[in-house]
């Protein structure tokens, strides 16, 4: 195979070619989606601006440093009502609503802060204090948001803090709302459904490296904001940057359906586990009318399989929550309310929202199985599948977080899984050997770059971008191959409706020029995070950090005392699985350790070291040093910011013994 990376300059760098305008094609795109949107429908902006008490602070939300949590200032550029050609007009619309911000009157005792962060907060007057629902992802927005509430609203104590769903959007912020010793001791409610807490934590530490790394392409954190840049993340503008907090409910809603009163107000809380997370409830004040969605609505196509990554959702069950919260509560509530965008106000309105994203939810699910059954794999139903007429002209159902595509794939993967049936592609060469095979059969790089730029040029960016993916596999330091490939993407990034795609397309070709970004190392989790984490899950926490094949040799008993609280915990380690159970030893121990949850705490914040904790006697050890070390160092780290784009190092290279 050749390659004509050496005819490259050497002085040639990508990092200097910043964001190329929308091409010719791209154009035309963006002109042919105006033909076909409802863009004369702007009844949404109407809904969104009613009930306006106060706009958001326009400094923002800031550290004490001076560094910001918060600020929209950024998308000043919405303020145009054409959307450039760089942008998706349907995107490009429902970025500007989401700019209609600040804290709003819903009726008598509901208020909510939209636009502090990527979800809402709600704040119910109750007789007494305060009710918060869902409290947004940071201590530092939820602060502030609370406090424009006080500011045009009589100070009243939190006295109830609900979360609606185990999403860190949705908790993360509550030590900017209450004190946990007033948990403690009884004087505040946290109410959320039964599992939220090990739903709430499990994503975050098991998976939570790779999900972190992949959420940076999901909302566009590194991207500058602007028409060629970040525009929205779908369900708001972005998530907060500030410090991100937990604590545990002390009351569970375990029943399908539990009604009672929360400081004088009337709240009938219904489960929707398994649909938009596996933790979930929606909510029905019938003395106010009022009925609070959280997430399993809101003025969009949600995700059935986040780019982030998650269990696949179920939308059979997502829809029938839609039809009988509709059946249920609609003709009993005066406006309909969630966790993200804006209200649906007037009873009638509401059958009809709730009665069309259940339509949506269903006929994807339906059609998905009726083709899937017919024998078509998930990729091509996602390329035949179309919206209804009448589904596609209703704003609420558009692709601006989720996507029709990439949801009719999560319908097939949930039933039948990744593998579509074939025979000759149920083991196919890994990656990079694919890659390398596929460009030598073209006729090598020099060919397929000269093919790519002609496609390029005549807007086959779908095709540019997969092809030149394949050369940098095989070539990182292709420069022309980065090129082209960065920008199909972008164009491919500027055609999109849903923010998601745009801001993945959008980093990919970032980091095509400029490489993977410089992130610090250690736990994808929060302080609140890890205090909260189960000492079972901790040790299936170290278990999946353990280098197997390393280990396989090694037999180990470790008995782990802790303090505060007194628990006790037997490890094996024994075929390269490590296996842990609350039990005294019975086994001959090889090592026994000494130590508080709160050192244990600090190590896993990389705020101690084990052999600091050693030293100064935080962890005290019988045994041999040099064994309980040994382990340690079968122990993997992970790069928070490992490549996605280019060739990762080896798995051998991770995994065969030293």
């Amino acid at each position: 195979m050749t390659s004509d990376t050496t005819a490259l300059k050497p002085e040639k760098n990508l990092a200097t070619e910043g964001p190329q305008p929308a091409s010719m094609h791209t154009r035309a795109c963006q002109a042919a989606q105006r033909l076909h949107l409802p863009l004369h429908d702007d009844r949404a902006f109407d809904d969104a601006r009613r009930g306006l008490v106060a706009p958001l602070p326009p400094e923002g939300v800031l550290r004490p440093n001076g560094r910001p949590v918060w600020n929209l200032q950024a998308y000043g550029f919405l303020a145009h009502e054409q959307a450039p050609d760089s942008v998706h007009p349907g995107l490009w619309r429902h970025a500007r609503l989401n700019m209609v911000t600040g804290l709003f009157k819903v009726c008598d005792r509901v208020y909510q802060v939209r636009g502090m962060d990527l979800a809402n907060m709600t704040i119910l007057e109750g007789d007494t204090g305060l009710i918060i629902i869902d409290p947004l992802t940071s201590t530092q927005v939820a602060a502030a948001a609370l406090a424009l509430y006080h500011h045009h609203r009589p100070q009243r104590p939190v006295v109830a803090v609900v979360y609606t769903h185990s999403h860190v959007d949705h908790f993360g912020g509550v030590r900017g709302v209450i004190d946990e010793a007033d948990v403690i001791a009884g004087r505040v409610q946290v109410i959320a459904p039964v599992g939220f807490m090990d739903d709430a934590i499990s994503e975050t530490v098991m998976a939570g490296n790779a999900m972190t790394r992949r959420a940076l392409f999901q909302y566009g954190a590194l991207l500058p904001r602007g028409e060629l840049g970040q525009v929205d993340a779908g369900l708001g503008k972005a998530v907060s940057a500030g410090t991100v907090t937990l604590i545990a409910p002390n009351r569970l809603i375990t029943q399908p359906v539990e009604s009672f009163e929360v400081d004088g107000i009337e709240c009938v809380f219904e489960l929707t586990p398994g649909a938009e997370a596996p933790a979930e409830m929606i909510i029905h004040h019938p003395g106010l009318r009022v009925l609070n969605m959280a997430e399993i609505t809101s003025h969009n196509f949600h995700n059935l399989l986040p780019l982030r990554g998650a269990q696949v959702r179920d939308a059979r069950a997502w829809a029938s929550y839609l039809v009988g919260a509709r059946q249920r509560y609609a003709a009993h509530s005066d406006v309909l309310i969630a966790q993200h965008h804006w209200p649906v106000w007037g009873s009638q309105s509401m059958g009809e929202y709730l009665l069309r994203q259940h339509d949506l939810y269903k006929f994807v699910h339906d059609q998905t199985l009726r083709l899937m059954n017919h024998g078509h794999t998930g990729g091509d139903i996602a390329e035949a599948i179309r919206l209804p007429e009448a589904l596609q002209q209703d704003w609420s159902t558009h692709s601006f977080y989720g996507h029709l595509k990439h949801n009719v794939k999560a319908v097939y993967q949930r039933y039948l899984g990744a593998y579509e049936g074939h025979p000759a592609f149920l083991d196919p060469l890994p990656r990079e050997a694919q890659a390398r095979k596929t460009i030598d059969y073209m006729g090598g790089v020099d060919v397929v770059l000269s093919k790519a730029r002609a496609d390029l040029a005549a807007g086959e960016y779908r095709w540019v971008a997969d092809v030149c993916a394949r050369i940098v596999w095989v070539d990182p330091s292709c420069a022309e191959a980065r090129r082209l490939c960065a920008q199909a993407m972008e164009q491919l990034g500027y055609q999109t409706e849903s923010s998601t795609w745009r801001n993945a397309y959008l980093q990919g070709a970032r980091e095509l020029r400029h490489g993977p970004p410089r992130l610090a190392s250690g736990m994808a989790a929060s302080r609140d995070m890890i205090r909260a984490l189960p000492l079972s899950h901790y040790f299936d926490y170290l278990a999946m950090r353990l280098n197997g094949p390393r280990a396989a040799r090694l037999r180990l008993v470790m008995h782990w005392l802790f303090s505060e609280p007194n628990a006790s915990h037997v490890l094996t380690l024994s075929n390269g699985v490590l296996r842990h159970a609350c039990e005294e030893p019975v086994d001959k121990v090889d090592v026994q350790l000494r130590l508080s949850r709160a050192t244990l705490d600090d190590i896993s914040l990389e705020q101690l070291s084990f052999a600091d904790a050693l030293d100064s006697g935080r962890i005290q050890l019988q045994g041999p040093r040099e064994i309980f070390e040994e382990f340690l160092m079968l122990l993997d780290t992970f790069d928070r910011g490992f490549a996605v784009l280019e060739p990762l190092p080896p798995i051998s290279s991770f995994q065969l013994p030293e």
